[in-house]
């Protein structure tokens, strides 16, 4: 086994059997262990439990990644005892702008302008947070599909929003 430091994807996906990754240590079940272990089991039977256990890594690595990114720390404002906040003038302006989107909002989705489905996508990615990937993976459609009708809602509403004003 190489060294791929603490990827556990990459440790798992360049290595020539299974890798399980525990605190104390590192075991890998390669073809000949299992075999061994499971007579009655084939190469193939193998080989499709490794693409499985592939699958699996990728998915937490791109789970464990996309938290990473979302949470990065600024550097020693742990240690900060002061608060800082919003001037009470922008806070305003800000708590209008949101009163007012959500007023842009609900008039397009009950306008009619926009077709079942751009709502529904517009209401998970929006509303909800869901990503395209998510929205996709829920349809069973591809991700682009969802971020053209989601950006087509978008355009729909700036149309709303130049109407009002």
């Amino acid at each position: 086994m190489k060294n791929y430091k603490n990827s556990d994807y990459a440790l798992n996906k360049f290595s020539e059997g299974i890798v399980y990754k525990f605190s104390d240590g590192i075991v890998e079940v390669t073809l000949t262990d299992y075999l061994r272990d499971n007579p009655e089991k084939t190469e193939a039977d193998f080989a499709e439990l490794k693409a499985l256990s592939d699958a699996i890594y990728y998915k937490q690595d791109r789970e464990d990644s996309a938290k990473t990114r979302r949470n990065i720390s600024l550097h020693s404002v742990e240690t900060t005892e002061q608060c800082s906040t919003l001037p009470l003038e922008d806070e305003w302006i800000e708590t209008n702008n949101l009163r007012y989107a959500g007023q842009a909002v609900q008039g397009l989705l009950e306008s009619g302008i926009l077709t079942e489905v751009q709502q529904r996508r517009f209401v998970l990615h929006i509303v909800k947070g869901l990503s395209f990937r998510q929205i996709a993976q829920m349809e069973g459609i591809s991700h682009k599909n969802v971020a053209k009708s989601v950006y087509l809602a978008i355009q729909k509403l700036k149309k709303l929003f130049k109407e009002l004003g």
